[in-house]
This record gives C-alpha cells, structure tokens and sequence, in this order.
C-alpha cells in the first residue's frame, strides 16, 4: 500500500492558525461510510447524529506545557527542548534543538532565580526519531516549573502562540502527559456535554498520552512498513463497562479523535475476549490503516489531517480511502478550516 494514496494538495490559507472563539462554532462535514454520501453541517448539528444509548469516548489527557527554551551550559548557546514521554520520574524522551550540538553529555539550562538556573537537564542517551534521553534536576515540584517556564507544544504548522493556553486543553483534559492535544475534543463545550447526556447520551473517558510520534507523515514508501512511536493509555472500569454495555445493547461507540480509536482498538486486542473491553493500562503502537478489522469502534469524530499522516489513514480505514479523499476535496472546495484549529469531520 502507497503512502501517495494517501496525498491530497492543501492551499495553505486552510491552516487554521487560531482556534474559534466559541468552541461549538465550527463547521461540520458529515460522512456516511456505507454510502460515501457527504453533508455539510454546522459542529452545533451533531447532536443531530447521535442517539440516546450512544456512548460518546473522550480522551480525558491534559497537555503539558512542555516546549522548554534554555542555554547549554558550557557555551550559553540557545537550546529548545520538548518532551515527550515521561520514563521514569525524572527521566524524560525528548526532541532538541539544535539537534547537532546536543549530544550525550550536554547540559542545558532554563530559568533563573538568584543566579541559578531553575532546571538542569543532562542528556543521557539518543532515543529512535531522533531524540534524546533527558534527565532532570532541580528543587521543588517539576509540573509547577513546567508550568512556569514551558509554553504549549503547538503544532509547527500554528506560527502564534496562544493568549490563553486553555484553549489548546479540551474541557475534560484532566490527567497531564501529552504533547499534543487530542484536538477533536476542542469543540465541546461543557455545556454541549450536558445536552449530550440530557439527550440520554453517555459519556466515557479513557486516556491517551498523545506523542508527536502520532502526527508524523510516513516517510517509507510502503505504509505497512511504517512504525508508530508508542504512547501510554488507560481504560478504567467504568468506561470499560459503558462501553461493553453499548455493544451489547446494539448502540453505537463513537469516538471523539483518532486517539480515542486507538486506544478502544488497543484495549480490545488486550482483552480475552476480542471486542469486548476489561480495564486496562499500558504503551500502545498500533498503526490503522487500510485493511483493519474494527472491534469497537463505530463511529468517530475528528479533525482534518495533515498529507500521508497515520491519521489520515486511519480515518480511510474506518470508512474507505475513497470515500475519504472525496470528503477531503470537498473540504478543500468548500474552504473548511484544516489540522489541530480546524473544523470537524463525523464519520457514520
């Protein structure tokens, strides 16, 4: 299978650069995956699509503010870190830049207070993909340093950083490891939650650590020889429970993001009975495209995705790469907003 298959051209005035004001205000493009037939909506609308005994899966992640800038100690050149996943306390993966001059041994700086700096981190080791193995030293509690000196990993495509760094979380981003936000869940606000569940809509939540790995374009030729960069995730019981009960009851299980999908597909594999999910934790791989036999999901609402990327094929699997790409042109057509600001797609 061709990773051309999965290129489409994208005028680069369709980068959404900023986020909406109002969450709920995006557009919504609709697509039945049976049939291939296309709708244009407002996100208001997709309440429209679901009902009552659906169980929405939102991807409860909090991202962290983990685009670090500091000096390398011996010569006080520039240095930019972004972390990744964290391995043990205080022990993290990481990208730097520039990448050249930050070898094993290197240490850099950020902050300063009194003279000294804030945060130290030594590289350690290179990791896959180019990064580094960083560890950390300082005084105090490290999400609060964070917190005071890192900004939000944005997207290298969003050239503004934001004003109010919420508005790169979701609503329900609760549990803090990502480096990027599961950015389908941008559009719900909670007070679109609550009419949701009003409906008799139920919401389940479960955990993805989502890696920059995951937003990668496929840079071998044959995308079965593509390898995905491993993020933890979590399925706790109620979720599980939720969502078993909605396969039993025939009621649909839609997922909010692509994170979200690979995440029920993962646990689903890691059950003793396939399809049906037991609380679960752990670090997933798993690469979708098309060719894969779906177990939970049937359903997803997502953004619009970057050329060649795992997503995109993800999203060709779930409902035809034809079907998709027609989707796509018609969104390019129709001048949706694309990637992590953008607008909104409903595969059905």
């Amino acid at each position: 299978m061709q990773v051309e298959w999965f290129d489409y051209e994208l005028p680069e005035s369709l980068i959404a650069q900023t986020p909406l004001k109002d969450r709920t205000s995006s557009r919504l493009l609709t697509l039945d995956k049976s049939t291939g037939a296309i709708a244009h909506q407002t996100f208001e609308q997709l309440i429209e699509y679901l009902e009552a005994g659906d169980v929405l899966v939102l991807n409860d992640t909090r991202v962290l503010p983990a685009r670090l800038f500091g000096v390398k100690a011996d010569t006080g050149a520039k240095a930019e870190v972004l972390l990744l996943k964290q391995l043990e306390e205080d022990r993290w993966e990481a990208l730097v830049k520039p990448g050249k001059r930050l070898k094993k041994g290197a240490t850099i700086l950020f902050g300063e207070e009194g003279g000294t700096a804030l945060l130290t981190a030594t590289i350690e080791e290179e990791s896959d993909m180019g990064g580094r193995v960083l560890r950390f030293s300082y005084q105090g509690i490290f999400t609060e340093l964070l917190d005071k000196l890192g900004q939000m990993p944005l997207p290298p495509y969003i050239k503004e950083q934001l004003p109010e760094r919420e508005r790169y979380q979701t609503v329900y981003a609760k549990h803090e490891g990502s480096a990027a936000a599961p950015t389908a869940g941008l559009h719900f606000t909670q007070e679109y939650l609550n009419r949701l569940e009003q409906k008799g809509i139920q919401l389940a939540y479960i955990t993805l650590h989502v890696g920059l790995g995951t937003f990668r374009p496929v840079a071998v030729e044959d995308v079965e020889s593509h390898k995905m960069h491993e993020e933890y995730y979590e399925v706790g019981e109620e979720a599980a429970q939720l969502i078993n009960g909605a396969k039993a009851n025939g009621r649909r299980v839609v997922a909010i993001g692509t994170t979200s999908a690979r995440t029920l597909e993962t646990a689903a594999r890691m059950s003793a009975e396939p399809g049906k999910l037991q609380p679960c934790s752990g670090w997933t791989d798993i690469f979708i495209f098309p060719g894969f036999e779906f177990l939970i999901v049937d359903a997803l609402l997502t953004n619009f995705h970057l050329p060649k990327s795992t997503l995109l094929m993800l999203i060709s699997a779930l409902a035809g790469r034809e079907n998709v790409m027609a989707a796509y042109r018609e969104a390019v057509e129709r001048e949706y907003r694309f990637f992590s600001f953008g607008d909104a797609m409903f595969i059905y």
